[in-house]
């Protein structure tokens, strides 16, 4: 079964026409003068839309006609991942009218972006072209850009936003010659043609360069080690709620468009690629947990934390064609879990110049709602049962054995037991450490409600794995 099984198939722009409709409603608000309806505008057009992936996936048939021209095919797939874009979505746009009340009069600006991002995320998955797709990744990059760069009077901000552009910008261009080699190589840019011409003996060698170059790119995307360089400097730099979303939304994206575009590429994937993809695996996870030990800045901890959960992800592209379900699985139970944790610092560092470990020194006496929150966020990290990322990590282990990739396996066990020691030292100075202040810490409502929603989901998923894992993708 692959992702591009024509008796599969489902020819459906109604999820992304949907999101990209919302996201210039959200501008026609701003020019109407409308913000105090912003929101829940836009919250009830995602739940919207969530309802009509939801619906249309289990259907198997669109509410609109086919598109003849195959720029946008949607698989159980790309349908699974979309929904999971579009739940991550509302979970951040709900906490962003406490996190920019300071900044109301741009707050239209801001939710756009963040609309527009999850529409270039759809198109990611969705694309049956590479035009498509680059669209779809050029939009969501561009909007991670702005975004980034949005607080102009803070030089880390600024930072953040020039490195992420001019290293995002070099990423892309890898890319489109990529894909350009591609063409030359197969004659089309369209997916099943593609797939169907590399098939074909004696292909030229610059599609195996040019496929390469994709893969280079999308694996800068995902902060794939040794492309990881911009991911800590950029993820401190950004606003907190900017963090956010570039660390769940927009690296899962990543993950599952690289994902389907190896699975289109296959005739690309040789020994020596697939070795690279170990060794790659192996160092990402590697790096990421002991560069995430000396971490002072729970922000930075979490970019590196990030970084070893592409490398665990990244495992999957080892079995295409079996796999698909479990890397959704894992990418739902990593970004909701992140979500969940990145709630908690909003709340807790809210009105402070930094996010610092020091912050959350003695939190259980202050907030303990969020500490226990925080606590199995990092459990769910860190894999341990009964929350989803135990499984998530059960399913690559064992898609590992099943190919007889066993050094990965032992690489990714013992990972899992360095990234415990940094995800529960936090935990621990949360308990035992004395806080500056014994007054307790006020937390809006808001990031309460998105830090519970998300764990609550997490757990879920660990409870009952078939719900993604029982999917036909």
């Amino acid at each position: 079964m692959t992702l591009i099984d024509k008796n599969l198939v489902r020819y459906i722009m109604s999820t992304l026409i949907a999101i990209s409709g919302l996201g210039i409603i959200c501008l026609l608000l701003e020019i109407l003068n409308l913000r105090k309806i912003l929101i829940p505008v836009t919250l009830i057009g995602l739940i919207a839309a969530l309802g009509l992936t939801v619906t249309e996936f289990y259907l198997g048939e669109s509410f609109l006609g086919a598109d003849k021209y195959n720029m946008v095919v949607t698989s159980g797939f790309s349908q699974g991942f979309s929904i999971l874009f579009i739940v991550l979505a509302i979970l951040i746009i709900t906490m962003s009218p406490k996190f920019y009340q300071d900044k109301m009069v741009k707050i239209a600006d801001y939710v756009a972006l963040k609309v527009f991002m999850l529409a270039g995320a759809v198109a990611m998955v969705s694309f049956g072209n590479f035009a498509m797709f680059f669209i779809g990744l050029e939009v969501l990059s561009i909007a991670a850009y702005v975004l980034a760069a949005s607080e102009p009077k803070n030089l880390k901000s600024n930072e953040a936003g020039m490195k992420y552009f001019i290293m995002g910008a070099f990423a892309s261009s890898f890319i489109l010659f990529g894909i350009a080699l591609v063409y030359g190589a197969t004659g089309s840019v369209d997916i099943n043609e593609i797939a169907v011409n590399s098939m074909l003996s004696g292909m030229p060698v610059w599609f195996s360069i040019g496929f390469i170059m994709i893969s280079a790119g999308m694996l800068f995307k995902a902060s794939i080690v040794p492309f990881h360089f911009w991911a800590p400097d950029v993820y401190e730099g950004s606003p907190t709620l900017v963090t956010a979303i570039m660390s769940t939304l927009v690296k899962v994206a990543a993950i599952g468009a690289l994902y389907k575009i190896v699975s289109i590429l296959a005739a690309g994937i040789t020994p020596a690629y697939q070795i690279a993809l170990i060794v790659l695996s192996i160092l990402t996870m590697t790096v990421g947990n002991i560069t995430a030990m000396k971490q002072s800045n729970i922000k930075r901890m979490m970019a590196y934390s990030g970084i070893s959960h592409a490398g665990f992800m990244m495992m999957t592209l080892l079995a295409i064609g079996s796999s698909a379900n479990t890397v959704l699985y894992y990418a739902a139970a990593y970004s909701l879990a992140g979500v969940a944790a990145f709630a908690v610092i909003l709340g807790v560092c809210r009105g402070k110049d930094n996010e610092d470990v020091s912050n959350f020194f003695g939190l259980i006496k202050r907030q303990p709602a969020m500490t226990a929150v925080m606590i199995c966020a990092f459990l769910s990290l860190s894999g341990i049962p009964i929350f989803a990322g135990f499984f998530a990590k059960f399913f690559v282990f064992g898609q590992m054995l099943q190919t007889n990739h066993l050094i990965l396996v032992i690489f990714g066990i013992i990972n899992s037991v360095i990234a415990v020691s940094y995800y529960l030292g936090v935990a621990n100075v949360m308990i035992t450490k004395e806080p500056e202040t014994t007054e307790r810490l006020r937390v809006p409502f808001e990031y309460k409600a998105v830090a519970v929603a998300a764990i609550v989901l997490n757990l879920l998923l660990g409870i009952f794995p078939n719900l993604i894992m029982g999917l036909t993708l």
